[in-house]
């Protein structure tokens, strides 16, 4: 099995049909004991654990700067 540029893998068949895994199910990574497991989880599950870095970001910067202006400042211009 080849990993794309992007990261990415296909779950062979067999397995999506013994893990109930279809199309826009959610599935985590786990490492156990050096083993990396996939594990379908929850759908509705809203822990933190389960929420995108970046979301947990969204809407933090309130200093009244501009995108363009925080932008400039983060690159030292």
């Amino acid at each position: 099995m080849k990993v794309t540029t992007k990261g990415q893998v296909t779950i062979p068949q067999h397995i999506r049909r013994f893990m109930g895994v279809s199309a826009h199910s959610n599935v985590d990574f786990q490492i156990c004991n050096e083993v990396v497991v996939l594990v379908k989880t929850n759908e509705d599950k809203t822990s933190d654990e389960h929420i995108s870095r970046f979301a947990s970001l969204r809407g933090s910067k309130r200093d009244g700067l501009s995108t363009a202006e925080w932008m400039k400042n983060t690159r030292g211009e």
